[in-house]
């Protein structure tokens, strides 16, 4: 029987997150688009899509801007549509009136969506609404103890171009030979707020268009790849009240909608958490919320179509999420009942595949 639920586009499904948001969608009984723009993407696999290759909007934003407008006026309404990383994000919220009323956005518009994109900019808005934030400077600079971050002010050309989120500098002689490695892309100094990945807090939440919480996550990092500055590989599901108040004032202080993640490292020099970014969108461990009763994929869906859900916070269970198989790195163990981020009974292929490249690249 076919659905009578509009469409929903995720788009740059290569890994978890975008798998994440799939099988959201799909349980739900949503028929699903999902893009990519390499045709190996993990998401590819999932039976709850049809999966299309997009130009990339970094290489071709026209071409990738011109191709969603032309998906947009094959569907039969209006989608809801999930970009899960950056450039994809940013390209739509740009070219919002070339695509017309094609998409519904769970997202800000690009005047907002691009002052959250400089990272100095949420630094400074956190630091006027007395956020606490760790120290940074826009040039190397004596007062800083090492080691310190170089940090981009533009993530997009950064991460394309080094294939990480940051420069951590042991000495003045990194630093200064990281900050012009990284000049191009308006590099910040910021202090290391000291302590292990597990000192990582994230909030997760949707916001409806009045700025109210439909759905509130609360989480930590126990580890990332790599560590230190890198993307979350375990991840707990953990409620800290300070966390979510601070990042419920940040969003509402700077007029955000929308799906987001706000993320602070507790300094164990003062017990304050400070302050780290703010990602306009769904981010790479939101599978973890929609196992602990916040399914914000499913949230930010219903709410675009008009039928909003009773606002959700977590459950209370404690849960754990991991990717336990990734191509070139060890393979991490968690004492189960834990989220994997490729592994589901109901949709197999993408775990196959997956350990299929792990498997390549041990095996010669």
């Amino acid at each position: 029987m076919e659905s009578r639920l509009p469409t929903a586009v995720v788009i740059d499904v290569r890994w978890v997150n975008g798998l994440a948001a799939i099988r959201s969608l799909g349980r739900m009984g949503v028929p699903v688009i999902a893009l990519a723009h390499r045709a190996g993407a993990l998401g590819f696999r999932s039976r709850y899509a049809r999966g299309l290759v997009c130009p990339d909007p970094v290489e071709d934003e026209a071409g990738y801007v011109a191709f969603l407008a032309e998906l947009g006026e094959s569907l039969d309404a209006p989608a809801p549509v999930f970009p899960t990383h950056d450039e994809f994000l940013n390209a739509i919220a740009r070219n919002a009136e070339t695509l017309g009323g094609s998409y519904l956005h769970p997202f800000p518009e690009w005047e907002l969506v691009e002052r959250i994109q400089d990272k100095a900019w949420q630094l400074e808005q956190g630091r006027a609404l007395g956020i606490p934030v760790p120290l940074t400077a826009e040039e190397p600079a004596a007062d800083l103890a090492f080691p310190v971050l170089v940090k981009p002010r533009d993530p997009v050309g950064f991460r394309r171009a080094f294939g990480r989120q940051a420069f951590r500098c042991e000495d003045a002689a990194a630093l200064l030979a990281d900050f012009e490695r990284a000049r191009p892309y308006r590099p910040l100094v910021q202090e290391f707020v000291p302590g292990g990945d597990e000192r990582l807090y994230t909030l997760g939440s949707y916001l409806d268009s009045n700025g109210e919480p439909l759905g509130l996550f609360c989480g930590r990092k126990l580890r990332q790849t790599p560590p230190g500055v890198g993307t979350c590989r375990i991840g707990e599901a953990v409620w800290v009240d300070e966390v979510v108040e601070q990042g419920l004032a940040l969003l509402r202080g700077i007029g955000f909608r929308g799906l987001s993640q706000v993320e602070f490292k507790h300094d164990p020099r003062d017990g304050r958490y400070k302050l780290l970014e703010i990602n306009p969108r769904l981010w790479q461990w939101h599978g973890l919320a929609a196992a602990t009763g916040v399914d914000l994929t499913r949230i930010a869906y219903l709410d675009l179509v008009g039928e909003p859900p009773p606002p959700a916070r977590m459950n209370g269970k404690p849960r754990r999420w991991a990717i336990t198989l990734a191509p070139g790195e060890r393979p991490v163990f968690v004492r189960p009942p834990y989220v994997d981020g490729i592994l589901a009974r109901d949709d197999l292929r993408p775990a196959l595949t997956n350990l299929a490249r792990v498997v390549r690249r041990v095996v010669p």
